[in-house]
């Protein structure tokens, strides 16, 4: 079944990825899709809050069956599915900043959360994304580093064209996933610190992990924690 059908659209809601899990955990098939033009409890990774401007922004949740193993390159794959929706309604270029934001010059359009219960073969993957926003209705502490696409495209324009991108993305082979990441890698080349050190982002790994250079030369290797770029 196409990605997208059954769809269950709200005006308002607290989360649509906490609909979309229990729609999963009810047993719905892959392709379940819930969306929603205002969310009022939304979060990002690690649990930080997600603001969704009323009816000009997407909140997007799609429920995927099968095997699911974490790690994951799904939220990576998931991102090259963004831009290219970004792109095809009108901005130059996106790009992805590791391992779950989407960027356009430099500032957040879009932040992709997946939560998946592999016992249960089942994943959701949430998806919001800055539509219609002015500048100035966002929020003052994220004005400076948050954006919208702003091309008087609609939310059912971006909820048809993730439908399309994420269903090729999510199957596409590996090395055509992490050749696409390696063009579009916001961090690559760039100075970045994380806990405990700092150095060079060196690209993206098969498993979807951060390869870095250390101060020292070392290649290491960096799950999805927190990482900065450093001044």
């Amino acid at each position: 079944m196409p990605f997208g059908r059954p769809h269950l659209h709200l005006r308002s809601c607290d989360s649509t990825n906490e609909i979309a899990r229990g729609l999963a955990a009810a047993g719905c098939g892959t392709g379940t899709l819930v969306t929603s033009d205002e969310q009022t409890a939304a979060r990002g990774r690690q649990g930080r809050p997600w603001s969704t401007h009323p009816g000009g922004a997407l909140a997007y949740s799609l429920v995927l069956r099968g095997s699911v193993e974490m790690p994951t390159t799904v939220p990576l794959r998931a991102g090259i599915a963004v831009c290219e929706v970004v792109e095809s309604l009108g901005v130059p270029r996106a790009m992805v900043k590791w391992p779950n934001d989407i960027w356009i010059e430099g500032r957040k359009c879009a932040g992709i959360l997946v939560e998946a219960r592999p016992r249960d073969g089942w994943a959701v993957i949430g998806i919001g994304l800055n539509v219609n926003v002015p500048e100035g209705d966002f929020p003052e502490e994220f004005r400076h580093r948050a954006a919208a696409i702003n091309t008087g495209a609609t939310l059912a324009d971006a909820t048809a064209a993730l439908n399309d991108r994420l269903e090729h993305w999510l199957d596409a082979p590996a090395d055509q996933m992490l050749a696409e990441l390696g063009q579009r890698d916001a961090l690559a080349g760039r100075s970045i610190g994380w806990q405990g050190g700092e150095g060079t982002a060196a690209g993206i790994g098969s498993s979807g992990d951060l390869i870095v250079e250390d101060s020292e030369g070392r290649t290491l290797n960096l799950d999805a924690g927190e990482v900065h770029l450093s001044v």
